[in-house]
This record gives C-alpha cells, sequence and structure tokens, in this order.
C-alpha cells in the first residue's frame, strides 16, 4: 500500500502564492512519477503538472509559468510552488503517486483564491 497525503493549500488573494507539499509513504516502488491535478466544483478532474523520476517535467498550458513542481530534499515530497494564483485556481488539489504497479491518490487539499 501506498499513502499520499497532500498539504499547504488555504485562502489567498489573487496574485499569491501558495507551496503544496505531497509526501508519499508506504511500499513505494525505487521509481515512480508524481502528478498534480486539481478538481473545481462542477468541474471534471484537471491534469496539472508531472514529475518524473528522471527529473523532467511537464505542464498543463494553464499553469505553465506559473506553477513548478519540484523535489525537495527527500524523493518522497514533492512540492507544486504556486505563484500569480488567480480566481480560477480555486478548487481541490490531488497528488497522485505514479508506477508500473498502478497509482495512489490523496484525498486533496483545497486552494481558495479571492478576487
Amino acid at each position: 500500500q501506498v499513502q499520499v497525503v497532500e498539504s499547504g493549500g488555504g485562502l489567498v488573494q489573487s496574485g499569491g502564492s501558495l507551496k503544496l507539499s505531497c509526501e508519499v509513504s508506504g511500499r513505494t516502488l525505487s521509481a515512480y512519477d508524481i502528478g498534480w491535478y486539481r478538481q473545481a466544483p462542477g468541474k471534471e478532474r484537471e491534469y496539472l503538472a508531472r514529475l518524473w523520476d528522471n527529473g523532467l517535467t511537464q505542464y498543463e498550458d494553464a499553469v505553465k509559468g506559473r506553477f513548478t513542481i519540484f523535489r525537495g530534499t527527500t524523493k518522497n515530497v514533492v512540492y507544486l510552488q504556486m505563484n500569480n494564483l488567480k480566481p480560477e485556481d480555486t478548487a481541490v488539489y490531488y497528488c497522485t503517486y505514479i508506477s508500473g504497479h498502478g497509482d495512489s491518490w490523496g484525498r486533496g487539499t483545497q486552494v481558495t483564491v479571492s478576487s
């Protein structure tokens, strides 16, 4: 079993920044990727970014240049730095552990951006 826990969400004004954390624990493989997604009320879950085990990153166009995904000092913690936040970024943000043996999702952390 792999556990995924997101943290760092909260309320921020438009133009502000937040740094989300994703901590993975349990029976993880030696190599895995991490993805960030979000889901706004009434909308489908949206892909945001991915960090491959080899360090490569990919971003969805809506967040490219504003969000940065990176690994912390320990492999099992990955961050999503979000800058220049907009009201349309309001959503529940989810982290996912992606491996050849399957994926695991966290329960999400709420981000609310006020105008």
